[in-house]
Order: C-alpha cells, then structure tokens, then sequence
C-alpha cells in the first residue's frame, strides 16, 4: 500500500474511533532492509524505553530517511558484524517511524544490562546543537502510545536517555532536554 494512502487510512480509522494509537510505521520490506540474523526476544512487555540519537546525518523526507535506515544498518551488520540494525525503531525528521528489529527482538542499543529489558527507539541525526522537529516528537509518543496499547510496553513504563543507562552523550543535549519533559521520564 502506498505510504499515502496508509496515512490516509490511519487517520480515518483514528476519526472514527476504529484504530488504535499507532501512527504509521515503515516496515523492514518497504524501506529496504537486509535480512536479520537476530533471533533473541525481547522480554514483553517491555517496561523500560532508551531514547538515543545516530549522532550522524539526519534526514526530512521519506526517500532520504530509507537511504539513512539503510546506511545505518549497513553500519551495523557490516562493519560491526552484528545481527542487524542495533535499534527496535529508527525515527526521521520526515515524522516516520522506521521499524528497526521490531517489538519482539532484543536490541543492541544500550548495553547487555538493558538491551533484553527495553525497547531501543533512536532518533536519526544529531540532536546536541538543536532539536528534532516537533513532528518527529509525536511520531516518538505516537509509538510508545502503541506499544502500551499493544501490550509491548508496561502502562507504568520507563523512559530513558542512552546517557542516563551508558556513558555517552547521546540523545544529544537538546533532544535530552525534551525527554526530560515527556510523563513517563525516569532518570
């Protein structure tokens, strides 16, 4: 389905009453990904959410933030070696939210010590010097209204900065400043 009309019906679905709260995600297939060697689950529901940032370049169009998604799984599973993209989800200033490993399998996106308790949600581009566009911020509560809906995420979740987990300065100072801000913030 073109991604037009997906926003299209979700957001007739949303008008009516009919769907839940999950914004448009761009699946594995649709923006190109290569095939998972990743086969641990993530323990659901998930009850902890890390927020980080790529650090690299950002993106602000569907066609940009597929080749990005690419780019930084290509980073990940060829230069790294790993199973796949590090992050469950990837979102772009274009407002999308990119499915990464997806809901059921563990990231590698904070460290052994949280990787199987949270869902990794990374914002792509740097976000120390300025922040992500306010589009970008409701595809991020769009996604956690999801997963609670969707029984992937505890009603009574944590969110937290990659700096508040590891010594990094990811999300970036800006980005951090406005997580600190959301309702379900923890340090």
């Amino acid at each position: 389905m073109p991604r037009s009309y997906m926003l299209l019906a979700c957001a007739l679905l949303a008008l009516l009453g009919l769907g839940s709260s999950c914004g448009p995600i761009v699946p594995r297939g649709e923006w190109g990904a290569l095939v998972s060697k990743c086969a641990d689950p993530l323990q659901l529901p998930a009850r902890l959410v890390v927020i980080s940032h790529t650090a690299g370049s950002t993106c602000a169009s569907p066609a940009l933030c597929e080749q990005q998604v690419r780019n930084v799984q290509s980073y990940h599973m060829r230069t790294k070696d790993w199973c796949d993209v590090s992050y469950n989800f990837l979102i772009g200033e274009d407002g999308l939210v990119y499915e990464g490993r997806g809901w059921r399998t563990k990231g590698a996106h904070s460290g052994p010590a949280w990787n199987s308790l949270a869902i990794g949600i990374t914002f792509m581009g740097n976000y120390m010097e300025r922040a992500p566009p306010p589009r970008s911020i409701r595809a991020l509560r769009s996604l956690l209204d999801c997963a609670v809906d969707r029984g992937y995420l505890t009603s009574n979740y944590q969110l937290k900065g990659h700096r508040d987990v590891q010594q990094t300065q990811s999300p970036g100072d800006q980005l951090y400043n406005i997580l600190q801000s959301l309702p379900h913030y923890h340090k």
